[in-house]
């Protein structure tokens, strides 16, 4: 019996201790780790770049999730003024703005409006944008949202990418920013075409990419002959919200979870970034807020 209790004991103590250890960790993830932005600066070269672009600076966040910030407007704020600081050529936001209806937006969205680079702001949507999360009463209501989300867009002055491309001009040359609507994996919903967005897949104009979910580079665009983007940037992964020593349990779930990657060739390329905000619990365990400052180098 004595022996028992003995094993009790430790087991007792070992659980006692696990759990103070969890809840600090927990505690430091909502209270602290969420709201210490990490900007990463990396170059990735680019075949064909011309020189009126070698040096080009975007700047990538993601995964913002207004929504779990309620009305608290202070971390947004320091969010935009840190992207500012940048200098950024242009900024891109690659998808999940809100994580279920649109008026989670709302105040925000003059915070949002002060974000600034020569060349503009530029959006795509992720799988949290559509409403899809929500309960409507009916069909007409969901659509509704989807205009309110739009019109949000526009009040904040950010050029929304349903499917289109614009081009960016730099001296006598330009690159092509192509934005899909959301091409996910199972269970997320496909929005998006990029043959819409881009008839001419195979052309020699550098294309840049915004897509929101990584898989639809894995999928589609690695190793594919038939499409020239040299570089695709998504968000969605969030690491999960857990990064230790580099290592994340999103690894299960995305290949490509997290960082810089390239395909067989070589030829095309995808940055993950994993994100400003939360959904589900907030909090984040390494996987701190990431913004992302990418310089075009010629190949």
């Amino acid at each position: 019996m004595l022996i028992g209790c003995k094993r009790l004991s430790w087991l007792s103590i070992t659980g006692g201790i696990a759990a103070v250890v969890l809840f600090i960790a927990m505690w430091w993830g909502a209270a602290v780790n969420r709201f210490r932005v990490q900007v990463r600066e990396i170059e990735v070269a680019v075949a064909g770049l011309s020189k009126e672009f070698d040096g080009y600076r975007i700047v990538q966040f993601s995964d913002l999730h207004t929504g779990t910030f309620g009305r608290n407007n202070e971390f947004v704020g320091y969010l935009v003024d840190k992207i500012n600081e940048l200098d950024g050529d242009l900024v891109v936001f690659t998808g999940d703005i809100v994580n279920r209806r649109t008026d989670e937006i709302e105040p925000h969205w003059s915070t949002l409006s002060r974000l600034y680079a020569p060349d503009g702001v530029y959006a795509i949507l992720g799988n949290h944008d559509y409403g899809d999360y929500c309960d409507w009463p009916n069909d007409a209501l969901k659509g509704d949202n989807m205009v309110a989300l739009h019109d949000y867009f526009n009040l904040m002055g950010w050029r929304l990418l349903c499917n289109e491309h614009v081009f960016i001009h730099s001296g006598a040359d330009s690159l092509a920013l192509i934005g899909v609507e959301n091409v996910g994996d199972p269970p997320f919903k496909n929005y998006g075409s990029l043959e819409n967005a881009y008839p001419n897949l195979s052309d020699k104009v550098t294309k840049i990419l915004l897509s929101h979910n990584p898989a639809h580079w894995v999928d589609d665009i690695a190793d594919n002959d038939s499409i020239d983007i040299a570089l695709t940037l998504s968000g969605h992964t969030h690491a999960m919200q857990i990064e230790m020593l580099g290592m994340s349990p999103a690894k299960f779930r995305y290949d490509t979870w997290g960082g810089l990657y390239k395909d067989g060739s070589g030829n095309h390329k995808l940055y993950v970034n994993i994100g400003s905000g939360t959904v589900g619990m907030p909090m984040r365990l390494g996987a701190t807020p990431e913004i992302t400052v990418i310089t075009l180098r010629q190949e």
